[in-house]
Parts: C-alpha cells; structure tokens; sequence
C-alpha cells in the first residue's frame, strides 16, 4: 500500500481560498455566475481534513483505486452535481436529459445538487475516502484543482475506456490533456471557465478594450479598471500578455508577472481587485474595462447591449468542472455510460442550451441551433476553433509553491 504525506496548508493557501468563497467563485451562484475555486489547495473550512501527520490512502489495483463494481445487477447509480448544472422542465419538475437516458438504459440516476462548494463537499466525502469506503456516490462533478488532488491521492477509479466512444470521439481538442490527468484516464470536463476581458462600451467612449497591456498601462483607463482576486486568473492573463506560458510558469515568470500588477498598482491604473461584485460596477460604467469570467457575461450582455467581451491576442485562461467515480463507487460502469451519454451531440446541446457554459463537447453547433440559433453562436458558449487554440491553464502547483505564490498575491491585492 502506498502512502502520502498531508498536504498542510499555509496561512496564505487558506486566505486565498476564504478570498474565494467570500467573494470569487466559491461564492457566486449557479446559473448567472462562477464558482469554484481556482486554487490547488483545501480552504480554512476543510483545512482540519488534511491536518494528520498523514492520509490513509484508498486501496489500488495497478495503480487505479479499487472497487467491486455492481452495475450489472444493480441498475442504478448517485450522481452529486452544483445547483442549476442541469436541464430542468419548465415546470421544474424533472430533469429531461436524465429522463432520457433512465428510458433508453433502465438505469434510475439519483440526482442530487448537493454541491455548494468544492471544500464544503469534500469535507462530506472525505472521511469515506480516507478510509477506503463508498461514498455513497458513483458520479461527482468538481473543479479542476480538487479533481487534480483526488486523483493524486488515489481516490478516484480509472474510467474503462470502451465504455466512452462518444466522450473519447467528441471532447474538444482543448480540453483533452491537462497536466493532472494526461489523455483524461480519469475525469471529463462537464464544463469550461474562461477568464477574458470586459468592457462597457459607453464608458470607454466607444473604444474596445482587447488586452492586459491596456488594462495595466492605458492612461484614459486609469482608476477603472479590475482584475480578479483568484490568482490564477489575473496572473495568468498577465503571464501571457508578457509570452509567457502559464502551464510552463516558473518562479522568475510568476515574479515578473506580479512586478507588472505591482506598477499597475502603485501609479493607481487599478481601482480594485475583485471577487464577483465587478459586475454591478461594469454594469454602471463605473469600472470601464476588467477581467471578467465568461459566464457572468452572458447575463450581463442580456440586460445591458454596452456590455462587451473580447478574447486577447495573447490568449486567455480557462478552469474546468470535471465528471469523477470516487474509489470505491458501487456502480462505476453506469456512471461511465451516464458521462458518455452527455458527450452524444443531441444530449450535449440539450444541456448547453439550459446551463449557458462553455460546452466541452466538440460539432455540437448544429445540434444547438436546433435549439436556439443565437446560443449556437455564442462563442462563450462554443468556441469557434480560432478561440479554443488561446485557451490555456495554469500548471499544476506543489503545495509549497502554492504557499509562495499565494503570499506575493495576497501582498499584491493588499489582502
């Protein structure tokens, strides 16, 4: 059996990540905003989870947590999803997709919206996992950074691959294979979460605001602009403004991105760092220009035509929500066939049109015009081929360069 060192959190992991469910992404609702934190590391509420001198690891099989699968007598699996993340009827009493897929399967999903954030889940979960048991789970839908430490820690169960034809034929070339889990062996994305730059039209006087190098250095901009308080994001647009790769970020990059944000800072070209309260400022036109997360925007666009967005030349960041089997799982070939069954055009479009993210599923255009030609080309919601080859992420952290780089931050931001 292997075993793993506690991952411990420094006081700046934990500041980072409150800064998250106050104010980012953690904190910020289903269907009109983001969540979901970008850091690499538990928050101060799950911060005890990790605290022993070490995790028992849950038991492998050739390197793959291990589990006695039940799918083919018991037709039924538990799938743990965020709120809103699914098609629901108008009368909001069943969820068509699902529906769909129990007629065509026999298999009953019990769907439940039982996460509100990433740590406040894990911290239900993690006890089982630590000591080896089921959660009570078989599907599980979290973001990137905890979807990386799972699988780390061996708590996830290797998706069968012939169970995936239309997931491993469809998913977009983006999203194919991130550092944490090369070629998708264990996870697909539910959704993308870019990172871009937003601009109301009226407040800049009818000029497009299209890159960092506007927003750190252009005079008629000065104190009206803001960049996010989740470090990923606002480094990591700024890491490619200077042509630096993020998912190739050393420690001389990541300081040489903040000397960048710190002269922005000092000569006040930056009103304020914010979490998801940009919104009603960038409504008002009292921020002209930001960097802004491409769900809010869709909503905002909705309400207000000066709203604007545009992808930088330089390339942009995007985050993923990520499909997992916890180990242990009782039904993991049936939740393998529910993860391909949202990768089939028609059911990826039924569920884009609802939820209004980017979709992870590649050719679903046609599909979704069906549906509503506007969605259908809506580039935040599919990227065209031009857009999806500037995203980009950032690398996977170590728990001591997540500390270091979390501390310059948090003294750039003055948190």
């Amino acid at each position: 059996m292997e075993s793993y060192e506690a991952e411990r959190l420094s006081a700046a992991q934990i500041a980072a990540m409150r800064r998250s469910l106050t104010g980012g992404r953690g904190a910020l609702s289903r269907r009109s905003l983001l969540r979901a934190s970008g850091i690499g590391a538990l928050t101060a509420g799950g911060a005890g989870l990790l605290s022993a001198c070490g995790i028992p690891p849950a038991k492998r099989e050739n390197g793959t947590a291990a589990s006695d699968d039940h799918s083919d007598t018991e037709k039924r699996l538990t799938f743990s999803n965020w709120t809103e993340y699914m098609d629901t009827s108008e009368d909001g009493k069943t969820r068509p997709t699902l529906a769909a897929f129990t007629k065509r399967t026999g298999i009953a999903v019990k769907y439940t919206e039982d996460i509100n954030d990433n740590v406040e889940f894990f911290g239900k979960i993690q006890p089982q996992l630590a000591a080896g048991q089921d959660t009570g789970r078989d599907l599980i839908n979290v973001t990137d950074w905890l979807a990386a430490r799972m699988i780390r820690l061996g708590w996830v169960q290797k998706l069968d691959a012939s169970l995936l034809p239309h997931a491993f034929a469809n998913l977009s070339q983006q999203f194919r294979s991130p550092d944490w889990d090369p070629g998708r062996a264990y996870s697909y994305p539910w959704t993308g979460i870019p990172a871009v730059i937003a601009y109301n039209v009226k407040a800049t006087g009818g000029r497009k605001v299209d890159s960092m190098t506007q927003l750190l250095d252009d005079p008629t901009l000065k104190g009206r602009v803001s960049l996010l308080t989740e470090m990923r994001d606002t480094v990591g647009l700024t890491l490619l403004d200077m042509g630096k790769s993020p998912e190739k970020v050393t420690d001389a990059d990541y300081d040489a991105a903040i000397g960048r944000l710190q002269k922005a800072v000092d000569k006040k070209q930056i009103r304020r760092f914010t979490g998801n309260d940009y919104t009603s400022d960038l409504d008002k036109g009292d921020i002209a220009a930001c960097v802004a997360w491409a769900g809010d925007l869709i909503q905002l666009q909705a309400d207000n035509p000066d709203i604007r967005f545009s992808i930088p030349a330089a390339g942009y960041m995007t985050a993923t929500d990520n499909l997992l089997v916890p180990a242990q799982a009782r039904h993991r070939k049936n939740a393998t066939r529910l993860i391909d069954y949202y990768y089939e055009l028609p059911v990826a479009a039924q569920l884009a049109a609802y939820i209004n993210y980017v979709t992870p599923v590649a050719g679903v255009g046609p599909e979704l015009a069906k549906i509503d030609p506007e969605l259908a080309k809506n580039p935040l919601i599919i990227p065209d081929e031009a857009m999806a080859a500037k995203s980009h992420s950032f690398r996977s952290l170590s728990s001591e360069e997540e500390t270091a780089y979390e501390e310059k931050f948090a003294k750039l931001i003055g948190a």
